[in-house]
């Protein structure tokens, strides 16, 4: 599987942006079948960082992206100079499991 971090610098943090992203993000999950996260940065409410997880088909996943991004324009709400930046990962989500945390000091109390 694949998974997607695009990440950015917006001009404003502000209830319109989130909005309009929220809205890409909404519509692309229509059409892709992939649901994204919006995650901004916890010291710096400027950059932001879309999220999106298992994705099986990049081609499909990638076209139907770049045209909700386009129709939503959301490039217009970027900081100025600033630029979308995707990062793709490709491995296994799944948590590994957890190993025993039993101590002697836990057997005897």
């Amino acid at each position: 599987m694949n998974h997607y971090y695009i990440y950015y610098r917006v001009a404003d943090d502000d209830h319109e942006t989130e909005t309009q992203v929220r809205a890409m993000q909404a519509r692309l999950a229509c059409r892709s079948g992939i649901a994204g996260r919006l995650l901004k940065r916890r010291d710096d409410p400027y950059t932001w960082m879309e999220i999106y997880e298992n994705v099986a088909d990049s081609q499909h996943f990638e076209r139907h992206l770049a045209r909700a991004v386009s129709e939503f324009d959301v490039e217009m709400f970027l900081a100025r100079d600033a630029r979308r930046i995707v990062e793709c990962f490709s491995g296994d989500l799944a948590a590994p499991a957890l190993p025993s945390c039993t101590t002697e000091n836990s057997l005897t109390h």
